[in-house]
């Protein structure tokens, strides 16, 4: 049996440059990963099936639309006698929450055909098949933080981050992709008003670091919030916790982030929140 993490996909920044002529939203994010996420396993066999596991997984969906199976055949339907098999998945984040699961899961499960058929990782075949299943799948492909760019399929070279320890919360409220995108009004070859994302080193000091995050922003956020206020709230929270540098909402929602000092500064802000909303998806994090 091969296995693999899936990790969470953190947006600390996310611009939105504008709409592209094909409909897709052109984008600018520094995307970084942690060290939460799902594990995904695959016993190498002919027939292809995916067995569903862990405290998330009533909202994965199990059928066809999920994106383990939809990566899985469409990399089959490119490489004839593709050697396939049984997946597992242990299902630990939240759906629809911003943090790139099931694009993370596709990934993992790519580079396990690939490791079960020998295959490169950068294979051009895996490549196209994890743009044709998901913006986010090619950046969660080799999960280390870079920028990414246009629809998702423009990726920098990985950048060594300085120790960011985090804490990430979801306050439960799933929401939905396309209607945070369609509140911005953007037609098709519609350009979009806001200062240009500062210049991130190879290897950037953490002081360094967060000062071009300051100057970031999540073009999402307004709208998400819209759709889900609970996201007000969270984001209120981490950013009146004790050390907390930056806080900011990932993706389109609701899965919120906060970046401090230190590790012991998230572990007691972590405890707090937890206590005062237990039903909330908390966890603690050092992104990479």
């Amino acid at each position: 049996m091969l296995t693999t993490r899936a990790p969470a996909k953190i947006n600390l920044t996310l611009h939105v440059l504008g709409r592209r002529d094909d409909g897709y939203h052109a984008l600018e994010s520094l995307v970084a990963f942690s060290g939460a996420g799902d594990t995904l396993s695959l016993s190498p066999g002919d027939a292809l099936s995916l067995d569903i596991s862990g405290p998330t997984s009533s909202a994965a969906g199990a059928g066809d639309d999920n994106l383990v199976l939809r990566a899985a055949r469409r990399l089959a339907a490119e490489i004839s006698g593709l050697r396939l098999g049984r997946f597992r998945l242990e299902k630990r984040l939240p759906v629809a929450a911003g943090i790139g699961g099931g694009s993370s899961d596709a990934a993992a499960a790519l580079r396990l055909l690939a490791k079960a058929n020998h295959l490169a990782p950068d294979d051009p075949r895996i490549i196209e098949v994890a743009r044709a299943v998901g913006s986010d799948v090619p950046v969660c492909l080799d999960p280390q933080a870079r920028m990414m760019r246009g629809a998702g399929e423009t990726l920098g070279e990985p950048i060594r981050l300085p120790l960011l320890p985090a804490v990430l919360i979801n306050p439960g409220a799933p929401v939905a992709t396309g209607p945070v995108f369609a509140a911005l009004g953007l037609r098709p070859g519609a350009s979009r008003e806001g200062a240009a994302h500062s210049d991130i080193a190879a290897r950037p000091g953490a002081e360094e670091l967060l000062a071009a995050l300051a100057k970031g922003r999540n073009d999402l956020e307004d709208a998400a919030c819209l759709q889900a206020p609970v996201i007000v709230d969270a984001l209120a929270l981490l950013r009146g916790a004790h050390g907390c540098r930056l806080a900011r909402m990932s993706g389109s929602g609701a899965t919120c982030f906060a970046l401090f000092s230190t590790r012991r500064q998230a572990v007691r802000a972590a405890s707090v929140i937890r206590a005062q909303h237990p039903g909330w998806w908390v966890k603690t994090a050092v992104l990479r």
